[in-house]
């Protein structure tokens, strides 16, 4: 089975966390933390800052590691490494997704999130 290599920002601001709503393939209309694949040689963290400029148009800090999810979808393994960011620079622009929305910890399960992305909700303690 094919393995996917990604990177995903838990973007916080406050005691609110950025969830985007996919706006293509598959998935669309299903919400997950941005970021994207790696490139080859490129490290996790050049990895998530180039994504997140792409998909977002914002700078981000990386604040720390979170964990690392696998998941099995029936066409791939995902293999998707996470880590708590924070907005540097920029406003955001939603190039990818068509939607995005800041979530207490009280209200991430409020929307439907993509599988491996589910997998995340109960790590993270901001």
């Amino acid at each position: 089975m094919k393995t996917i290599e990604v990177v995903a920002a838990i973007i916080t601001r406050g005691d609110k966390i950025l969830a985007t709503k996919r706006g293509y393939g598959d998935f669309i209309n299903m919400w997950e933390f941005p970021g994207g694949k790696m490139e080859p040689g490129e490290s996790r963290e050049a990895a998530l800052i180039r994504e997140i400029k792409e998909e977002l148009e914002v700078d981000i800090s990386i604040d720390r590691y979170l964990c690392t999810i696998q998941y099995e979808y029936p066409a791939f393994h995902l293999t998707m490494h996470c880590f708590i960011c924070s907005i540097h620079d920029g406003k955001i622009t939603l190039v990818e997704h068509n939607d995005a929305k800041w979530l207490t910890l009280d209200n991430l399960t409020s929307v439907q999130w993509l599988p491996a992305d589910l997998q995340i909700l109960d790590r993270i303690r901001l």
